[in-house]
């Protein structure tokens, strides 16, 4: 059986996350990539749209997580966001990575990343 894998990277996004308050209030740039393996060998088989990963819904969903919640750790929120993109995408295996450019620490860093998979 064939494994498809189908990537959004470095979805750029504004949210109010964080471990202090001040970045939960004032908010900040966040990227996002997520990598989905799913066998799409029916959809490549048909060339049936419908039967395939909707990288605009897996889109709107991380839009939904990163902007309209609020959550202290990045883990929380990269969890959150492959345990949802496993469950409604029919996918076998979720890699999420999410990057906070602007870190609050005293020292030259380009951005800290987390990162999760689930599988099924």
């Amino acid at each position: 059986m064939p494994k498809y894998k189908v990537s959004l990277e470095n979805i750029r996004l504004y949210g109010y996350h964080g471990a202090s308050e001040n970045e939960r209030e004032l908010g900040q740039r966040f990227e996002v990539d997520v990598e989905i393996t799913a066998d799409l060998s029916d959809a490549v088989r048909t060339d049936d749209m419908k039967r395939t990963v909707n990288y605009e819904s897996v889109y709107r969903l991380i839009e939904r997580e990163v902007v309209g919640e609020k959550y202290h750790l990045l883990e929380t929120m990269a969890d959150k966001i492959a345990r949802d993109v496993l469950s409604q995408f029919g996918a076998e295996e979720v890699l999420v990575r999410v990057r906070k450019p602007s870190v609050p620490i005293a020292g030259s860093i380009d951005h800290v990343e987390i990162e999760v998979v689930h599988t099924r």
